[in-house]
């Protein structure tokens, strides 16, 4: 019997004596970890005041995307069922002109924090290492920390007449559904890869509040709708407890 074929037989006795990485059991407690990228299908409503557009008539604003840090946890109640939680480092996004304004650049920036909550279903059976998942829950999105750049203070001014105006943005924090699709495959009993997307319905209400140069309240934008429904992505490392 040749020594290579004595090697081989061993490696196979060896890999059907090793415990197989299983997924995971009603109980498990998983954390996930990794970069999540936002990537808003944003648009918004024409803005106005007193209902007359102002910047032109279809002066209109964009969201664009952003990357943090990821975490995401799982507790499964049974073998196919879990309920998860996404959250995140705060994002921050630039708002830019769009429609009329589509030339100005940018207008303001935000950071939000859109922690989510799913019900998520895995099909396979909790011994196979390779399990995908999808999920349905509620998105909360917060925004805070607003600024608005001096592109939109000279853009107000000179369409309001008042020079030297300053300008406020607010934007109302959103609730919505959110969908999510994702595999882990596990390389041990607790340690495995990752990767999930999602969409969620993310729409906020903005106003533009409008200062004159010795900072009193002069007028604001009626409130326009802007939805920002993006599709997030995440790739990282599973660890079951």
């Amino acid at each position: 019997m040749s020594r290579t074929f004595k090697l081989s037989v061993m490696a196979v006795a060896v890999m059907a004596l090793a415990p197989a990485a299983q997924a995971f059991e009603a109980g498990d407690f998983i954390l996930r970890a990794g970069v999540v990228h936002v990537a808003p299908d944003d648009s918004s409503d024409v803005i106005k005041v007193g209902g007359a557009p102002i910047f032109g008539s279809d002066a209109r604003v964009a969201v664009d995307s952003d990357s943090q840090l990821g975490i995401r946890a799982t507790y499964m109640f049974t073998n196919n069922l879990g309920l998860g939680v996404l959250g995140a480092t705060p994002f921050k996004h630039d708002i830019n002109g769009a429609g009329d304004l589509a030339g100005a650049g940018k207008l303001a920036e935000t950071k939000h924090l859109p922690p989510t909550i799913t019900l998520q279903y895995y099909p396979m059976s909790s011994s196979s290492a390779l399990q995908p998942f999808v999920g349905v829950g509620i998105n909360y999105t917060t925004f805070f920390e607003e600024k608005t750049t001096d592109t939109l203070n000279s853009a107000v001014a000179g369409t309001v007449s008042l020079p030297g105006a300053t300008t406020k943005l607010n934007l109302d924090d959103s609730v919505g559904i959110a969908f999510e699709a994702g595999i882990d495959y596990m390389l041990s009993e607790n340690f495995g890869l990752n990767a999930a997307v999602w969409w969620a319905d993310i729409n906020t209400d903005a106003t533009i509040k409008v200062y004159d140069a010795s900072g009193n309240y002069a007028a604001q934008t009626d409130k326009f709708d802007v939805e920002i429904d993006p599709m997030v992505y995440m790739v990282g490392f599973t660890y079951k407890f």
